[in-house]
């Protein structure tokens, strides 16, 4: 191996904890080595958070995978969170589409989850893409060396949470913190945490999240971001707001590029500590206008067979929504459907969100005045609900431009989507 080693890791390597072990060790040194990482550094988070909450039949090789590392006892080191659950018996589906999900789609799903609580699931109901929420409790500090995959659930790590970890792809999320180290490259390391692109907005209003997040994604793709400007909007604190927009901003640059890491000028962390020093010298600037928004949402394909098709369904929550998301929104549909005169919304709609938060909501008054309108509430993954072929051939609208690259689903603004569920159409 080219890379320098600790001697505890390399007594792992060489098999001093068992041939597993080593394997697993072995795993993460070539793929370190493979982006010329040159030493290994400990995993300091509390938690981890794993991508593969999906128990599709096609997997095979990843349950053989689990069982090995179960028995040979070389489970995870942290507990950890998962992404969301695949199903949900409350979502809208067809009889064949349910056919197609439990016998040829998910038909392992429950002895996968078996095997996830003997590695290490952090509790029963720890299935979302938003761990970092409170109510889910997976929220690492500031500085703290993370095994994450889900992109978007890294980038806000890194980006709202100071924390450091690199684009992880499942399976190396769970081996990281099997063997409790990482390979030191990328985002982990203060130079490439330096920003290569300064994204000057300077829309007439505050722009939307995921239509923003988009378009800084397809153009700076995997480098990082320094964005000035949108602090007018969101002011200088994370709170409640500031933190969701910059959830679901941070999801769209990660989907539809590949970002790992940006930079708020005056709000996220390390902009905050260290400003204009994290600029690399050659950085390059793009400036973000109405025009711009405007141009980046109309080059979006249109995947439907039938572009004037009637909506079958609406997601909304991908990913999964806040606790102030699920109280605002459930606000703005009873306001709509009194402008439009209508009781329950017309399209068939899901707000999506961890089971946590979703515990956290039916606590409040908002719970029942939600479902007055029809709403559905779910912790599911829509992205895998979508994944289904008969899912596909649906005209499916969403406010979520990773759903929207990831699926056939239809891309609307939120005041779009909300015309479209209260009235009928735009």
């Amino acid at each position: 191996m080219g890379m320098t080693l600790t001697p505890e890791q390399q007594a792992i390597l060489d098999g001093g904890k068992g041939e597993t072990m080593a394997k697993v060790m072995k795993t993460l040194v070539l793929f370190g080595e493979t982006f010329h990482a040159e030493k290994m550094v400990p995993v300091t988070s509390e938690y981890n958070h794993l991508v593969t909450s999906f128990g599709l039949g096609a997997l095979a090789a990843v349950y053989e995978l689990m069982d090995k590392l179960i028995e040979a006892g070389a489970v995870s080191g942290q507990k950890f969170t998962v992404d969301p659950r695949p199903l949900d018996k409350h979502v809208p589906s067809s009889f064949p589409q349910d056919l197609v999900f439990r016998r040829f789609m998910y038909s392992c799903q429950k002895p996968y989850e078996e095997q996830l609580k003997k590695l290490g699931l952090l509790s029963p109901d720890a299935f979302t893409c938003t761990c970092y929420m409170d109510e889910v409790g997976n929220q690492p500090k500031k500085g703290d060396v993370l095994s994450w995959s889900e992109s978007s659930a890294v980038v806000y790590a890194n980006s709202v949470l100071g924390a450091r970890c690199n684009r992880n792809s499942g399976i190396l999320d769970l081996m990281g913190s099997i063997v409790g180290y990482v390979p030191y490259f990328g985002l982990l390391t203060d130079e490439g945490r330096k920003a290569r692109w300064i994204v000057r907005v300077e829309t007439s209003r505050k722009p939307e999240a995921q239509l923003l997040g988009s378009a800084v994604g397809m153009k700076v793709m995997e480098d990082v971001p320094y964005i000035c400007g949108l602090d007018r909007w969101l002011g200088g604190e994370l709170n409640d707001d500031a933190r969701a927009y910059l959830k679901d901003f941070g999801a769209a640059t990660a989907s539809n590029g590949a970002v790992g890491l940006y930079h708020i000028a005056g709000l996220t962390p390390e902009a905050k500590e260290l400003g204009d020093a994290l600029l690399a010298p050659d950085a390059r600037t793009y400036v973000i206008d109405d025009a711009e928004l405007a141009r980046v949402k109309a080059g979006y394909p249109l995947v439907w067979k039938n572009p004037d098709a009637r909506p079958k369904l609406c997601f909304m929550g991908c990913p999964h929504m806040s606790l102030r998301q699920l109280i605002s929104w459930t606000e703005r549909v009873e306001q709509g459907l009194k402008a439009s005169g209508f009781q329950k919304v017309v399209i068939p709609t899901v707000f999506t969100a961890a089971p946590a938060v979703l515990k956290e909501f039916e606590g409040t008054e908002y719970a029942a005045r939600l479902k007055k309108t029809g709403v559905i509430t779910s912790y599911i993954c829509p992205l895998m609900y979508m994944n289904n072929p008969l899912s596909a051939k649906m005209p499916v609208i969403t406010s979520s431009n990773k759903l929207r690259t990831y699926t056939t689903a239809r891309y609307y603004t939120d005041d779009e989507i909300l015309l479209m569920i209260t009235k009928g159409g735009l």
